[in-house]
């Protein structure tokens, strides 16, 4: 899983039909301290999130194992969306 925030959104009109009804969001992965990191990925929306949230993301074939994604042409997918993170060191 990678931690990431939310920094956008992709409108596709025409699309492959595994991907009806999908929200598509584009996801940066951050730092524990919320850093934006690089690269991006555009990540299928299970949860409902907006931008600007951290969520978590899965990819490759973890983001196939879902009841929603399974055999779909999807590589990346939002799992869940962060309420707090705490870090003890």
């Amino acid at each position: 899983m990678v931690l990431g925030q939310v920094i956008g959104n992709v409108v596709c009109t025409q699309k492959d039909s595994s991907l009806d009804s999908k929200k598509l969001m584009v996801v940066k992965a951050i730092d524990l301290d919320g850093k934006l990191l690089e690269p991006f990925v555009v990540a299928v929306d299970l949860v409902g999130v907006g931008i600007g949230e951290k969520v978590l993301v899965v990819n490759g074939s973890s983001a196939r194992m879902t009841d929603r994604t399974r055999d779909k042409s999807i590589d990346s997918v939002i799992v869940a969306k962060v309420d707090s993170i705490k870090i003890q060191q």
